[in-house]
Parts: structure tokens; C-alpha cells; sequence
């Protein structure tokens, strides 16, 4: 009898983990983040109590949120050889590069590199956390010929961010949306930079190593920077008098349309709808409806066309709506996938302490997938190896 081999792509559909994190029903449109639903934290919480969350497994109480915080203030200024590390990089590089390679400097400058406890590794992420967007920020002044800004101990997380980045003080509304954003993003299960965390310090490499390899994966066009593409359809569009007939045309050309559909997602992405409104609101505060505007129509022409073709599962996803968004915030296109990672360095940070300890104690398992060798074979004892001036061409 045949051996059927049955091909799976991707992992999809694979259970590699147990995890306590974060759950999706993608059939209902559920995300939760350690049993909370992501519409309450996104209403009550802030970003750093959801970080906590994450990685403690319960909502922190006022004495553990406030050290917590003071804990963020305190790492959150660069080692000087850091800013001096970025200051002497192309001003032309990739964003998302320059984080990659700084994350690396900040493992080089933690004293407690070497401390594989949980509450060293919890420490470290605290570092992570409040560090990531410090470089983002620091990134983008210095490759504009200013100066990076130091972090205000009176301003939250958010508003540090924005406040490095701009070099003004940010409305709070402004703010208070950004930190809202950032409990959205914080986590989405295992996708693939949160996979590749995990998989990296499977091996028991350190914290930094595993947050490097996320930051490497988001990297990718498949993963990061949906909102980026987004926002440059939504800027080239903006003179389009037939919008409909815009996606009418992309959708008969095989095309897709930026921020439609979720691999996980088969009904309306609860993220998605949050961030819906904040764009409509954000752009009434600031005289810019004009991008909401234009993302409804899209939205509602390509629903259209996806029911008239049985596609009624293809929605938008949150990249739909957090580009109007961000834009409106004044982010760069290059910087919406850095502004990612500074958000979910937190779920990461969480999946790399549950991969190492799991619930109580040290995992063992390390991460060795099988493989289905489809390459030359010429049989048991292999192919004959002939000296160069005996081989053929493609032998």
C-alpha cells in the first residue's frame, strides 16, 4: 500500500505548548489575555498592569503596580555605549535592524545576564520593557540630527514614548489612546515572533536572545508591517473619487486588500473593532476624519465583494485600523512595526518565562521538529562523489 504523506505548512494547526497566557476563538471572535477579556483590560487597564498580568499570571495589586512602574522609570535610560552604539550606525538603516541589533548591547550591559531564576528573568524583562521603546524613539531623533531625549519620571509609559519620539509633550487624550493601543498588541498567542521567542530559549539561551529572535521574525513582511502597507494604500487613495471601484479592480486582479482577513480570525477581530472607533474619534479631535472616512469606504466595499465571492469570513484586522490611527499620532510608516514590537515585547518577555519554568519549574523540552528529507537520493550509501573534472553539470 502507498504511504499518503499529508504536508502541513506552516505549523498550522500543529499544538506545540501548553500555555496560560493568552487564548483566541477566532470562530467568536474571543481574545483573552490570562483569562480577561481584551475589552476589558482595554477599557480599565493600562499597558504596564497588562504587562504585569501577563507575566505573573494575576492582576497586581497597588504596592506590586507601583513598584512595578518604578521599576520601568528606573531601567528605562540607555547605557551610554547604547546611544553611542546608534549613534555611529547609517542614518539610512531599517528601523526594525536597528532594534534588532540593539537588543543584543542591552544584553551586554545587564548585570544580571547570567541569573536564570524567574525572578531574574522577570527583572530582565522589566528591562526589555522599558527599553524597547526608549531605542525606537532615541532611533528616529538620531536619524533626523537630533539629540535622543531622556525619560520624564512624570510622564507614563505612553507619553514617554511619544514624548521621545516628538520632542512635545502629548495631549493625554492622545496618550491615553496610545496606551490603549499598546494593551491591544501586548499579546496574540503564538503567532510567529512570540513561536521564535520560544523556540530560541527552548534552548535555554538567555531573555535578550529569545526578545532578538522575535524582533527578527516580526521583521518579516508576512508578519510585521501590515499597518505600514495600510497606510500607504489609504495615502494613495486619498484622491480616488471611485474607491469601490478601486477594490472591485484589485479583488478581479487577484490582489489582496491591506488589513483584510486574519489567519486565525473568522469573524470580526475584537481588536479591530476598538481600534474602529479610536480612529473615528482620534480624527474628530484632530481635524483628520478624512482617514476614517476613507477606511470605511474601503471596508465597505471590500465586504461587499468578499460576500458576493462566499467570503464572508475575510473582515479587517486591527493593521486596518491602527494605521489611521497611528498616523494621526504622527508614527512614521517604518516606525508602525518598531511601535509593535514595543508593545508586545511584553507578551514575548511572558512567553519566554513560561518556556523556560513553566507553571513551577525549569521545562525541559527542547524544540526539534521532524523533517521529510526531498532532496537528491541514490540510495542507502549515498551519491558517488566525483572529482570535479569528472562531473557534469547539476551533479
Amino acid at each position: 500500500m502507498d504511504t499518503v504523506r499529508v504536508k502541513n505548512i506552516g505549523l498550522r494547526g500543529v499544538t506545540v505548548a501548553d500555555t496560560r497566557i493568552s487564548f483566541i476563538d477566532g470562530e467568536e471572535g474571543i481574545l483573552l489575555y490570562r483569562g480577561y477579556r481584551i475589552e476589558q483590560l482595554a477599557e480599565r487597564s493600562s499597558f504596564l498592569e497588562t504587562a504585569w498580568l501577563l507575566m505573573n499570571d494575576a492582576l497586581p495589586d497597588k504596592k506590586e503596580l507601583r513598584s512595578f512602574i518604578t521599576q520601568i522609570e528606573e531601567a528605562s535610560p540607555l547605557p551610554d555605549f547604547v546611544l553611542g552604539s546608534l549613534k555611529k550606525l547609517p542614518k539610512r538603516a531599517v528601523p526594525m535592524d536597528v532594534l534588532q541589533a540593539t537588543v543584543p548591547l542591552l544584553a551586554i550591559s545587564d548585570p544580571e545576564l547570567a541569573d536564570e531564576t524567574r525572578e531574574g528573568n522577570l527583572r530582565k524583562a522589566a528591562r526589555l520593557i522599558a527599553r524597547i521603546p526608549v531605542v525606537v524613539a532615541a532611533w528616529h531623533r538620531i536619524r533626523n540630527g537630533l539629540d535622543p531625549l531622556p525619560p520624564d519620571s512624570s510622564l507614563s509609559h505612553a507619553e514617554n514614548f511619544l514624548w521621545q519620539l516628538h520632542g512635545t509633550k502629548p495631549a493625554a487624550e492622545i496618550a491615553h489612546d496610545l496606551d490603549v493601543c499598546l494593551v491591544l498588541h501586548a499579546d496574540h498567542t503564538f503567532n510567529a515572533s512570540t513561536f521564535a521567542c520560544r523556540e530560541v530559549v527552548s534552548t535555554r539561551a538567555h531573555i535578550y536572545a529569545g526578545a532578538a529572535a522575535g524582533v527578527g521574525a516580526l521583521s518579516g513582511s508576512l508578519h510585521g508591517g501590515a499597518n505600514a502597507r495600510v497606510m500607504r494604500m489609504l495615502s494613495e487613495l486619498q484622491s480616488e473619487r471611485d474607491v469601490a471601484g478601486w477594490v472591485r479592480k484589485e479583488l478581479a486582479g487577484g490582489r489582496k486588500i491591506m488589513g483584510m482577513g486574519h489567519a486565525v480570525y473568522k469573524t470580526n477581530d475584537p481588536r479591530a473593532l476598538i481600534l474602529k472607533e479610536m480612529s473615528r474619534t482620534l480624527g474628530e479631535k484632530l481635524g483628520q476624519k478624512k482617514w476614517y472616512e476613507l477606511t470605511m469606504k474601503i471596508e465597505e466595499a471590500a465586504l461587499e465583494e468578499f460576500e458576493k465571492r462566499g467570503k464572508k469570513t475575510i473582515k479587517p484586522n486591527c493593521d486596518f485600523f491602527s494605521a489611521s490611527v497611528y498616523h494621526m499620532m504622527g508614527i512614521p510608516e517604518d516606525l508602525m512595526t518598531p511601535l509593535f514590537a514595543v508593545s508586545r515585547i511584553a507578551g514575548w518577555c511572558a512567553h519566554i518565562i513560561e518556556e523556560k519554568f513553566g507553571d513551577a519549574q525549569e521545562k525541559p523540552a527542547l524544540y526539534r521538529p521532524e523533517s521529510e528529507y526531498v532532496g537528491h537520493y541514490c540510495g542507502r550509501m549515498g551519491c558517488d562523489y566525483k572529482p570535479i573534472g569528472e562531473r557534469k553539470a547539476g551533479e
